[in-house]
């Protein structure tokens, strides 16, 4: 099988929630593009949360303090502000109750998302919600 793009061609950009992607670039300014650009920032960093993830517990944790603080430069709606923030917070630590938060999240902003953004952050919810399979030695 052969690829269309020249050998030394730039692959193209891939984001990691697409829709979410999509919603927050079509979004008018204001409220529903920062909650749809909160929730994107919130979902990488819970994806980053999984075993397979390189990153430790200690640099999660300053990416959360970090995502945090670029959260409160947002005019973020009063229903939605204080759960993204939790999630970020929590992105710390277990994926369990970051698949909790994230739910929450979801229920909370279900009136700024898409259906393909919502389907987007409840698969992530129950895969940081599935319990990690042992390794076969």
């Amino acid at each position: 099988m052969s690829s269309n793009q020249p050998p030394y061609a730039v692959p193209p950009t891939e984001f990691r929630f697409p829709a979410l992607a999509a919603l927050a670039g079509r979004a008018q300014l204001g409220g529903d593009r920062e909650v749809a650009l909160a929730l994107y920032v919130a979902a990488r960093l819970a994806q980053d949360c999984h075993s397979t993830s390189a990153l430790s517990e200690a640099s999660r944790a300053e990416r959360a303090s970090s995502a945090k603080t670029w959260l409160s430069t947002f005019a973020l709606p009063v229903a939605v502000k204080p759960v993204i923030a939790r999630l970020i917070e929590t992105t710390s630590g277990d994926p369990a109750a970051i698949a909790d938060d994230l739910r929450a999240v979801v229920a909370s902003a279900r009136a700024y998302l898409d259906i393909q953004s919502q389907v987007e952050l409840e698969r992530l919810a129950a895969s940081l919600a599935a319990p990690i399979p042992p390794v076969a030695r």
